[in-house]
C-alpha cells in the first residue's frame, strides 16, 4: 500500500545514561496537504511510533478527504449510500453541535458553496452568483438523517469537513499518545495544536501564532506567543486562503458565510480559539469567521468553555485586538 505522508524521526535524549530519565521524541511530516509536528517526552527505551502516527493519519484521510475520490466522504459525495465509519459518526456528531450552538454558522453541508466559490477539490471557471441562491438551498445540516444503517444525502447535497477534521486528527494523536502513557505531548497538524504537560524545559508548551497577513515576515512573524497545558489552539484566518476577481478585482475569503452563501465579509481578520479539544477550538474558529466581530463576541459572552483572541480592522482599517480574560492569562510576553 502507498503510504500518504512522509515521517522523519528525531531523537532528543537528555541523558543516554539514565533510563529514568525524560527524554523528547519528534515526529515532522507530511499529511493531508500540510505539514505536521509531533513531540513528546517520554522514559526507559524509544519506541518508533511512526506506524500508528501514519495509520491515523491515513485512516482519517480514507474516510473524510475530499481530495480523495475513493474516500467514504467522497463516495457519499457522489450520491452513494454507504455505511458510516467511527470518523465519519464523530465527525456528523461534533459538527451538528457546533452547528447548533452556533445557530448554523458552522455548517459542513456548504460544500457546494465552497465548491462553487473555488475553494474545494475541482477547478470551478462558473463564477454566475446569480446560482448562489440556487446552490444555498441545498445546504443546512438539520437536512441530514445519519442514525440509518445506510446513510444518504439528499440530491444535491455534499459534505465538506475540512473546517474541523485537522483539528480531530490533532485529537486521535492525542489520545493515542495519552493511551501510551504519555503525558507531556505537543501536538500539531497544518497549525492545529493541542498539548498536556511541559515541554522538554519543564515548562508550559509555547505556541506561536502569525500576524494575519499575506506574506510571513520571520523577523517579526508572531501575533502572539501562547503558553497551553491540558488545551487545544486553533486559528482561522481570511488573510492567505483568497481568490481576486481578475475581471472585478473583487477579492474572495474561503470562508463561506451558511446564511448568505457568499464569502464572509465582516471586520474579522483572524479568530484563535483555545478549547478542551483540537476539533472544538477548529470548528469555532472557522464559525466565528463567519459570524464576524459583533456576533462572536455577544456569543462568548453567554457561553463557556471557549477563549479567545480576535483581530479585527477599525472603521479606519487599523489592527484592533478582542480577547478574552482566560486568553489574556495564558499570554506569554
Amino acid at each position: 500500500m502507498q503510504r500518504l505522508l512522509f515521517i522523519s524521526l528525531s531523537l532528543l535524549l537528555w541523558s543516554c545514561s539514565d533510563k529514568n530519565a525524560l527524554k523528547e521524541e519528534s515526529y515532522n511530516g507530511y499529511a493531508q496537504g500540510t505539514t505536521f509536528h509531533i513531540s513528546y517526552l517520554f522514559q526507559g527505551e524509544a519506541q518508533d511510533r511512526s506506524f500508528a502516527i501514519d495509520s491515523i493519519l491515513t485512516s482519517v484521510d480514507k474516510s473524510l478527504s475530499t481530495y480523495d475520490s475513493k474516500s467514504l466522504i467522497s463516495q457519499l459525495n457522489a450520491g452513494r449510500g454507504i455505511a458510516i465509519d467511527a470518523h465519519l459518526k464523530e465527525m456528523l456528531h461534533q459538527s451538528q453541535e457546533v452547528y447548533i450552538n452556533s445557530n448554523g454558522y458552522f455548517d459542513p453541508t456548504i460544500a457546494p458553496l465552497v465548491q462553487f466559490w473555488g475553494f474545494g477539490p475541482e477547478a470551478n471557471n462558473n463564477k454566475d452568483t446569480s446560482l448562489v441562491e440556487r446552490i444555498l438551498k441545498l445546504t443546512g445540516f438539520e437536512r441530514l438523517n445519519y442514525q440509518l444503517a445506510t446513510f444518504k444525502l439528499p440530491k444535491g447535497m455534499s459534505l465538506d469537513f475540512n473546517a474541523i477534521a485537522q483539528g480531530y486528527t490533532v485529537d486521535l494523536i492525542a489520545e493515542y499518545l495519552e493511551k501510551e502513557g504519555i503525558h507531556n505531548y505537543m501536538v500539531e497538524v497544518g497549525g492545529e495544536v493541542r498539548c498536556l504537560g511541559e515541554n522538554y524545559q519543564g515548562k508550559k508548551w509555547r505556541i506561536g501564532v502569525d500576524k494575519p497577513v499575506e506574506e510571513i515576515d520571520q523577523q517579526d512573524r508572531f501575533q502572539f506567543i501562547i503558553a497551553i497545558d491540558s488545551a487545544a489552539l486553533a486559528t482561522s484566518g481570511n488573510y492567505r486562503k483568497f481568490w481576486v476577481d481578475s475581471l472585478s478585482g473583487t477579492r474572495y475569503s474561503h470562508t463561506i458565510n451558511p446564511k448568505t452563501g457568499w464569502p464572509a465579509k465582516n471586520r474579522l481578520l483572524s479568530a484563535s480559539v483555545v478549547a478542551a479539544k483540537a476539533s472544538t477550538a477548529d470548528a469555532y474558529a472557522t464559525a466565528f469567521m463567519a459570524m464576524g466581530l459583533e456576533k462572536s463576541i455577544k456569543y462568548l459572552d453567554s457561553n463557556e468553555g471557549l477563549e479567545v483572541y480576535l483581530i479585527f480592522s477599525d472603521k479606519e482599517g487599523n489592527w484592533q485586538v478582542y480577547q478574552s480574560a482566560g486568553f489574556t492569562k495564558m499570554l506569554v510576553n
